[in-house]
Formats: C-alpha cells, structure tokens, sequence
C-alpha cells in the first residue's frame, strides 16, 4: 500500500509538472496549489464561475462602450474646425504643457485591467474545472465502494445471524445448541422407559428461546399435565426417573456402539415393594433384550429375582471374600 502510494504521488508531480509546460500561463504554481484549489467546495466554484461571468459581461459592455466612443470622436473629428495657430506673438514657448490623460487612454487602461481580471479568472476556473473532474471521479468510485459494501453488509448480516444462533468465543453456545438436540433425544428414549416405571411422569426440557436451557422438568399427569420440579419428587420416583434416564442414555448410545453391560449403584433400598417389583421387572426385560445387568445393592428382597449373585464378606484384616452363587 506504501509503495502504491508512493507511485501515485510521483504520478501526480509529473502530470503536474506536464501541465505547467504545456499551458505556463494557466497559473497553477505547483502541487501544493493543486491541492488548495482542490480543496474549495462546490459553493466556492460556482461563487467563481458567477464572478467570471460578471467580469465577462462588464468587460463586453466596457468594449462596447468604448467602440462607441470612438465612432462618436471619429465623427466629432471630422466635423470639428481646423486648429488655429496661434501668432508668434500670443505663444508662451515657457507656459507649462498639461499632462491630463485622454478619455481614450482611461478607458484602455480599466480595459487591461478587465482583461487581467479576467485572465486570472479563467486561470482559476480551469483549475476548478479540474477539481470537479477528479470529485466526479471519486464519486464515481464512491459508488462503487458502496456497492461494495452493500454486498460485505449483506454477508456480515448473514454471519451475525448465525453467531446469535450458535457462535461464542468459547464455542459453549454452539454446545448448547447442539446438547439441546441431544438432550431432546434421551428424553424421547427415557420417557418410553419411563412409561413402564412410572406411568405418571414425563420428563420435558424447560423451553426458553431467549435463554436456551438443558434443565428438567417433569409433568404430572395424574395432576392435569402440570409441571413440576424434578425436586419435587420423592426418592423413590427420583430413583425411578434417574433409573429410565440411565436405560435411555444406553438406548441413545446404542445407535453408535452396542451397550451390552448395564450396573446399577443401590437407589433400590428407598422403593417399595411395588415399585421395586416395577423396577425390577424393567431390568428383566433388559436381560432379556441380551444385555447384562448387574445391580449393587443391599437389599434383601431382590436376592429372590436374581439368579446370579456375587456376594462380598468382608474379613480381618481389612480384606473381604467374594463368592459367587
């Protein structure tokens, strides 16, 4: 760009220099002159074009004016007297001889002035003429700036839109956006788990366009489909909603990779009966599917429903024993 730059300048200097040769008498000094006369505004230009043009219409009546007196001396020459000499005796060769100027020369003398004015003038204008010019020159490369950058506006619009959407610095947006479609998904498998567990409860992602969010609630249908925290629930039905959240994150998982394992930490010792009977049936039916499902609890009941068990005696020594039945 500097050196871009510096080409242009030379350029300039050049073209002025050119100039100067070819009209000496135009009256552009140099580059500096170039730029003041550049920098009038097109108030000051057409202040000087009226000027101009003033001059121009009193310099054509002072011309006028003045070929009309001289027809009139022409006329009054050749009807005036012959000049009478006067004698030898009337004439003072010591009187002093008047220096006053002729009409003629007064008016020859403004009309130099005109026509320096008016020269000067012109001088001025072209200089002007030449700054309009390069104005239209620049507007017209305004225009195609702007068009320009119509189109990066357009383009930027376009990719601001997209930021508001899914664009962060950190990317956490474009995370959330993308975990709430994820999320939308485990919700569909674990609600279809939930539906044999707890056929109360459905669990929904609170919808918020302004603030997109991944936090639960659940909907009472017993209660008319009304929402309710997840913290509302009691620690049996928590167990049961955690418990259908598992089997649908396995289900979600399984698209990719085949899940064949499933172990599951206590939570059952806060069922009861029923619900244990429920939850227990669930699992069956995962065993069943071909997958392995294994459960770490301290429960007594559930020893009768599983067949196979691994039981861990704890003995001296801080140590314990493992038997499988």
């Amino acid at each position: 760009l500097h050196g871009a730059s510096a080409a242009a300048a030379a350029k300039l200097s050049d073209w002025v220099a050119a100039f100067q040769q070819r009209q000496p008498d135009a009256g552009l000094r140099g580059l500096e002159h170039l730029h003041e006369l550049l920098a009038h505004s097109a108030g000051d230009v057409d202040a000087e074009r009226a000027a101009l043009q003033a001059i121009d219409r009193a310099a054509d009546n002072a011309a006028a004016v003045l070929n009309e007196r001289q027809r009139q001396r022409a006329e009054h020459q050749l009807s005036a007297p012959p000049e009478r000499t006067p004698p030898a005796e009337e004439r003072d060769d010591n009187a002093p001889i008047a220096a006053t100027p002729s009409p003629i020369a007064q008016l020859a003398a403004a009309l130099n002035a005109l026509a320096t004015e008016r020269g000067t003038a012109q001088d001025q204008a072209t200089a002007l003429q030449l700054a309009l010019a390069q104005d239209d020159a620049k507007r017209r490369q305004s225009q195609s700036m702007l068009a320009q950058i119509e189109q990066q506006e357009t383009i930027e619009q376009r990719w601001a839109r997209m930021n508001d959407l899914i664009g962060s610095a950190d990317g956490k947006k474009f995370r959330n956006y993308a975990q709430q479609f994820t999320l939308d998904v485990l919700l569909g498998y674990a609600n279809a788990h939930l539906n044999h567990l707890a056929r109360r409860y459905q669990l929904e992602r609170i919808s918020n366009p302004a603030s997109p969010s991944l936090a639960l609630l659940v909907r009472d249908l017993d209660m008319g489909g009304e929402m309710r925290s997840v913290h509302s629930l009691s620690g049996g039905e928590s167990f049961l909603v955690s418990l259908a959240l598992a089997l649908g994150l396995a289900s979600l998982s399984s698209n990719r990779v085949r899940v064949e394992s499933l172990f599951i930490d206590e939570g059952f010792g806060s069922l009861d009966a029923e619900t244990l009977r429920v939850a227990m049936d669930a699992l069956d039916g995962l065993q069943a599917m071909g997958r392995k499902v294994g459960v770490i609890s301290h429960v007594q009941e559930m020893t009768e429903r599983i067949a196979v068990k691994i039981l861990v005696q704890p003995s001296a020594g801080g140590k314990s024993a493992v038997a499988v039945q």
